[in-house]
Formats: structure tokens, C-alpha cells, sequence
């Protein structure tokens, strides 16, 4: 698991059209993420064009190539911090983690 910060600093002179086909192709691309279960989690951070997401992904290389092929991506200053599962959650209780 990943948890990514994506603050996102689209032009202010970007033509209109152009803006909103990338935030349409982003959106579909999320979307897309999430029913697959890969995009687990994404939170706006109030008051910025930025989200804090998780992601459940099989290694570093596959959180790269889903980063690099967001419509977005261009525009981006990405973070990434790796998780591991706390012992104190109680999700965890009875998983044996």
C-alpha cells in the first residue's frame, strides 16, 4: 500500500477545452482505479487542487506506471510514502498482521 499526495498546478492560461478533457480523462482514469480496487482511497485536501490517495498495488513499478499515465500527471508534484499495516489498528485484529 502507497499513500500518494498529488498536488495538481494546471496553467491558468491552459485553453478551457483542453482542461476539460484532461480532468474528464482523470476522472474516467480514477474511476476506472477504483472499481478495480487498485485506487483504493482518495481524499481532497481542503482549500488546494490536491488529493491524498492510497493505493493497493503489487510493487513500486506498478504505482509508477499508474502515476505516469494520469491525464493529469504533466501537472503534478506527486509524494509517495510506502505503508505497512500499524499493530495498533483494529481492522488488523484477528488477521494474524
Amino acid at each position: 500500500m502507497f499513500a500518494v499526495r498529488m498536488d495538481v498546478d494546471l496553467p491558468r492560461d491552459l485553453d478551457p477545452e483542453v482542461r476539460a478533457d484532461l480532468v474528464a480523462r482523470e476522472k474516467a482514469y480514477c474511476h476506472d482505479l477504483q472499481k478495480a480496487g487498485t485506487w483504493v482511497h482518495i481524499w481532497r485536501c481542503v482549500g488546494q487542487y490536491a488529493n491524498l490517495s492510497v493505493f493497493d498495488v503489487e510493487d513500486n513499478e506498478e504505482l509508477h506506471r499508474i502515476l505516469w499515465n494520469l491525464p493529469l500527471f504533466p501537472y503534478m508534484t506527486i509524494d509517495v510514502t510506502p505503508l505497512a499495516q500499524h499493530p495498533s489498528d483494529l481492522a488488523a485484529e484477528g488477521t494474524g498482521v
